[in-house]
């Protein structure tokens, strides 16, 4: 049988490669930072600039992180080799659970192997037949596939559009034979992540006060560095109460590694303890990994510093870019993407940045839509106001070398 299979997959494969959209993997031989060795396709390592990494506090490599991880392993071992309520709860995990509380204002918080796996174990847990999920078209892969896991009626409304919005939560007044869904929640990303754009969650507040429905924030491209304090799009917005469920990581601005959670009313909380899967049948996090994620939130609300400099840093970029002549999606975010339109042109541009010593990624379809192929450039606080010359530089070398290709 696999024979056949095989052929098939590799037509299929062809044909990914033909369109310009495969996606190569470049190997990084050094710790996570705003500098790496990294190598593609098999050529050596070279130091490079690196701008397409999450790690937005420059926290994946920092000492007081590592240390933190060090004596978590002499002190509470490599991992828990359990699930949660099995025996897999250690001290550390509920005082993780506390501080995330503490950190976002709200009442309760529940950690899962990663966000991917929070956003699977959300909806089944607390949603089904006679309830209504409406969610944003730009959402992440993850709270789309958490929706599908719920016999939940779903919903889908145009990117940051408040109209159509209104339109899906009418809808749901009618669902049941003409009367309306038991449960209603709006599920929206903080930051839609191929854009950088916000989600405009005073508004979506607003109309889900006025419909009677719940919200559900991802906020793991914004969690540590927007807002006042770090505390996320919420906080930015100044809806943090009204928030019902905040999803997040620990993988991005928080340290870089792995974890997730889900934080808000205690309720929703306690039945996710009792219902979701992810979190009833995955092993618990790893205590160095908790420990540097505590380590990496007392860093966030006493160094006011690191969100100052990253936002300069994308501030600076956005300006050289434009005086370029760059083709930049509009925002407020450390995600700016370029963009290019044609798949092929992007991943060459960034193959001839990567060539300057400046690491770049190129994405197109099915990651981002047909003919909206971009770079997406990731700034970090990490960065120097020389690195981000230095890529600006690099973009303009790869365009007008790729210009003549």
């Amino acid at each position: 049988m696999f024979a056949d299979v095989k052929d098939q997959l590799a037509t299929e494969l062809e044909e990914i490669r033909a369109a310009g959209t495969f996606k190569n993997e470049r190997t990084i031989s050094t710790p996570q930072s705003a500098h790496v060795e990294a190598a593609a396709f098999g050529e050596p390592a070279a130091d490079v600039l690196n701008f397409c990494a999450n790690n937005y506090l420059g926290l994946a490599d920092a000492p007081r992180l590592i240390d933190a991880a060090k004596r978590a392993l002499d002190e509470r071992g490599f991992g828990m080799a359990s699930v949660r309520f099995i025996c897999g709860t250690g001290d550390l995990h509920l005082e993780l659970e506390t501080k995330v509380s503490e950190f976002l204002g709200t009442e309760a918080t529940i950690l899962f192997s990663s966000c991917f796996d929070a956003n699977g174990g959300v909806f089944e847990s607390l949603f089904g037949r006679g309830d209504a999920i409406i969610s944003d078209e730009l959402n992440h892969a993850s709270l789309i596939d958490g929706i599908r896991l719920s016999k939940a009626a779903r919903y889908r409304y145009r990117n940051a559009d408040m109209e159509d919005l209104r339109a899906q939560l009418e809808a749901t007044r009618t669902q049941n034979e003409g009367a309306p869904a038991r449960r209603t929640i709006i599920v929206t990303d903080g930051v839609f992540s191929m854009d950088g754009y916000l989600a405009p969650l005073d508004r979506i507040c607003d109309l889900a006060d006025e419909y009677g429905a719940m919200v559900l924030v991802d906020d793991s491209h914004a969690v540590g560095f927007m807002g006042a304090t770090g505390a996320g799009t919420p906080e930015h917005f100044g809806v943090p109460d009204r928030v019902d469920i905040y999803t997040g990581t620990f993988g991005k601005a928080l340290g870089g590694a792995s974890g997730g959670y889900v934080s808000g009313r205690r309720e929703v909380v306690d039945m996710l303890r009792q219902k979701a899967r992810p979190y009833l049948f995955s092993n618990s996090l790893a205590p160095s990994i908790v420990a540097a994620t505590l380590t990496a939130l007392d860093l966030v609300e006493t160094s006011a510093g690191l969100r100052e400099k990253l936002f300069e840093n994308a501030a600076l970029f956005r300006r050289r870019m434009d005086e370029e002549g760059f083709d930049l999606l509009p925002g407020e975010h450390a995600i700016i993407p370029v963009m290019f339109g044609d798949a092929r042109r992007a991943a060459k541009v960034a193959d001839a940045m990567l060539a300057q010593g400046v690491y770049v990624t190129a994405f197109s379809y099915p990651v981002v839509p047909q003919d909206r192929a971009r770079i997406r450039v990731q700034l970090s606080a990490a960065h120097s106001s020389e690195d981000v010359e230095a890529c600006v530089q690099a973009f303009v070398t790869a365009r007008g070398a790729t210009e003549v290709c």
